[in-house]
């Protein structure tokens, strides 16, 4: 039997979707190894129904460590402490860099193997092996683990699925490092844009360097609209490090990954380093006044011409359709 550790990053009652999504998966993964899914939580006020609401994505245990959030030797302190307590030979974080830098820690504090940018998770010759894409994520490969395999994922790798119920919440006390209180949080602060939520959008219109200035991400804001829901606006770097939209809407490679239902690009040209951040989108709509961008290649629906006049007809035209 092989049970599975994820930690679980929570803020204000609120558990991080790409925790739930890491928990589904190692309920599925443990499933297929004979094992269960545990979940551990690290803070100073985490409520018992925070905690157990984790049963409901499939783990079978909560655990709750009381300590400072937000810093990374603690929450390597808590999961080294919870390994000593069970059979495990997988921990699981589900993106972002305080899984990074807590995964690199309690890898190297049991001598296990790291895997991180992780984009899938499968189950072979009874083991678990990850799916790390490489060479610009034009290739995945393979990587298999000696000893205590220590996983961070990509950002939104991992899809959170409803397979279970509450569970009761088990207290641990953790004997903490001096390391550990080193660092002080003062204050939690959101990064310039945070109010940009690209990640959980179905459709998401994405400007690039075609659109030519920051008021004209006016153009993507009013096809945003036009959709509704949960449509959301986004950028390339080009875009960002132009200074026309935040760094928190940024796709790509140095940005955020993201898998709409429907991605639009508007001036976007479809550099390797932007493909790889929105390629898992459901469908792709390009449109571009240059017939040779690279994103003509992988797109599904691609339109050749001047966004500026396309993109309020076609804004005009969704409004239309949904009467």
């Amino acid at each position: 039997m092989t049970n599975i550790l994820v930690y679980a990053l929570h803020h204000e009652g609120a558990i991080n979707k790409n925790s739930l999504g890491a928990v589904s998966t190692a309920a599925k993964l443990a499933g297929e190894l004979g094992g269960e899914a545990h979940a551990v939580f690290v803070g100073e006020d985490v409520s018992d129904e925070t905690a157990g609401s984790i049963g409901s994505y499939g783990a079978t245990k909560a655990f709750r460590v009381k300590a400072q959030a937000g810093v990374s030797q603690p929450v390597v302190d808590a999961l080294d402490a919870v390994l000593d307590t069970g059979d495990y030979g997988y921990v699981i974080f589900g993106g972002g860099l305080l899984g990074f830098e807590a995964g690199a820690g309690l890898a190297a504090r049991r001598g296990g193997g790291l895997g991180v940018e992780i984009t899938g998770l499968k189950v072979a010759d009874g083991k678990v092996v990850a799916e790390r894409p490489i060479l610009g994520d034009t290739q995945i490969s393979d990587i298999a683990f000696e000893g205590l395999g220590v996983i961070a994922a990509r950002l939104n790798a991992f899809e959170p699925v409803e397979s279970g119920s509450p569970v009761t919440v088990e207290d641990v006390d953790v004997t903490f490092s001096d390391a550990a209180g080193k660092v002080e949080v003062v204050t939690r602060g959101e990064q310039r844009g945070a109010d940009v939520n690209i990640e959980d959008a179905s459709v998401l219109v994405t400007g690039g360097r075609g659109l030519g200035s920051a008021e004209n991400f006016s153009v993507a804001d009013g096809l945003a609209a036009a959709f509704g829901g949960t449509a959301a606006v986004a950028a390339t770097r080009a875009a960002v490090d132009a200074g026309w939209f935040p760094y928190a809407g940024q796709i790509g490679q140095t940005g955020k990954t993201v898998a709409p239902k429907l991605y639009v690009g508007l001036g976007v040209s479809g550099a390797i380093q932007h493909k790889v951040g929105m390629q898992s989108a459901d469908n792709i709509v390009a449109i571009n006044k240059d017939g040779n961008a690279p994103i003509f290649e992988f797109a599904d629906l691609g339109v050749v011409g001047d966004l500026h006049s396309i993109v309020p007809a076609l804004a005009e035209a969704i409004k239309a359709k949904k009467g």
